[in-house]
Parts: structure tokens; sequence; C-alpha cells
């Protein structure tokens, strides 16, 4: 096994990070690919991903893509099974696809709680299945699931969104109990409040921006950059021996009242 600054070299893995097109997912497999991983970017939109790919291959990455709807098990598993057989294996997966919708409980839409449940935990849960399956015959394998601040704690007009990340860091749990066993590391990043696309009414509301920055021992929205150092030390040798775990990246929002 290495040692030092060593542990956390990536070179000669494949990374797939699904819902990485733009934002947390892009950041994440830009910051896999400067530690030396191969990556493979996914997304239901080719026209994004392909500018996406394009926009790493400037600095030199070594990127494919992988077009496939996360919600859809069957073409999941067709996806993937393609790419292990005809191109490599898949080392690292990060689950990142996901999405979100605010409006208050009692007025939320079914179809949309339906959905959030069909791209926040079904994604990962379909994806997982599908990496493991390879995975397990190698008798290793790094799963990285995106849970969320809020898989701690709950706002106003988001209960839904707070559930399915509640399920993911479960379902990491679940993975790691499972499949630990086979030499996977299965493990979760909760991110705080950032600035992403997916944030970006939040982040131009100034009375949000306000109450974020009070409530947040650092004061501030997170750079999306910052979740890298998680990432790569999850993906690497040097978490050989976490699992089941949840690494929250939150300024310290869930460390206070």
């Amino acid at each position: 096994m290495a040692t030092g600054i060593a542990m956390f070299d990536l070179g000669g893995m494949t990374a797939l990070v699904t819902g990485s097109s733009q934002g947390i997912g892009f950041s994440l497999a830009k910051g896999l690919a400067e530690a030396g991983a191969k990556i493979v970017l996914n997304g239901r939109d080719t026209a994004k991903l392909s500018k996406a790919s394009n926009s790493l291959r400037a600095h030199a990455a070594d990127v494919h893509e992988l077009a496939f709807d996360a919600t859809d098990n069957t073409a999941v598993k067709v996806a993937i099974d393609r790419y292990e057989n005809d191109i490599g294996p898949v080392h690292i997966l990060i689950n990142n696809a996901g999405m979100q919708y605010r409006t208050p409980l009692e007025e939320f839409p079914a179809d949309m709680f339906e959905m959030l449940l069909r791209n926040n935990i079904a994604t990962a849960f379909n994806v997982g299945q599908a990496c493991a399956r390879h995975m397990i015959g190698r008798g290793a394998g790094r799963i990285i699931n995106i849970a969320s601040v809020q898989t701690a704690l709950a706002r106003p007009g988001i209960a839904p969104y707070t559930a399915t990340k509640g399920a993911v860091a479960n379902l990491t749990k679940g993975m790691a109990t499972d499949w630990a066993k086979y030499g996977l590391n299965c493990n979760a990043i909760a991110p705080g409040y950032f600035d992403t696309p997916l944030n970006a009414a939040l982040v131009k509301d100034p009375e949000f921006s306000g109450w974020l920055k009070s409530r947040t021992p650092a004061g501030r929205w997170g750079k999306v950059e910052e979740l890298v150092g998680a990432a790569v030390f999850l993906s690497s040798d040097a978490s050989s021996f976490v699992n089941g775990h949840t690494l929250f990246v939150d300024g310290g929002i869930t460390a206070c009242l």
C-alpha cells in the first residue's frame, strides 16, 4: 500500500461521475482528473455533456462521455455493462445526479415527490448496483454518494428533498454493510450550501444569503472546489478503512445551533 502523499494518487483509476455536466459533479470530475484519474462524465443532455468534456480535455484530462438516464435501471445496466466490456473498468463511482424542488409540504405535488425519489435515491441505487456488480468481481471499488446538509437538518419547503438525502446516507451505510466484505469502500459526502446552478436563486436572494452567512460558522457560501479534497480522499488509498461514513463539508453549519 502506498504511503504519504502517494496514497492520494488516482493514476490508473477510472472515475464515473453522474450528473457531471455542471455544478458539483463537474467540479468533482475535474478534481479527480487533476489527481490522475481518467474521467467518465454522465448526464442526459448530450450537448451539455459534450461541452463539459471539451472543457476538461482543454486541461489535458482523459475524458469519456456516457449518456444515460440514471433513473432508468435497465438503461443504467446496459450502459455500465457496455462500458466495462468494451472500454474498461470503473474503479470509482460518484453518485451525484439529483434534483431539488421547493414548496410548502402541505402543497407539495405528489408527482414532484415521486420525481425526487427517482432522481435522488433511485439513481444512487441504480448506478451503484450496476457498478458494484463489476467491482465485486474485481474485489475492489469506491462508491461515493452525494448526500447533503439536509441529510441532518431540515428547512421549510424542502421536506421531501430532506427525506431523500437522509435516505442517501442510510443507503450508503447499507452499501458498506453488504459490499465491504468484497473490498468495496462506500461512503458519502454531505455538502453544505454551495454556490451552484441548483442554488442560483438562493445565492441571488440577499435575505437568504444574509441568513446563511450568519448561520454558518465560516460565514459564507461554499465554493465547489472545496469539495474536491473530500472526494479525492474517499476515492483513494488514504481512506482504505473508511466505510459507511458520511463526511459533512459544510463550513460548520451542522456543528452549531
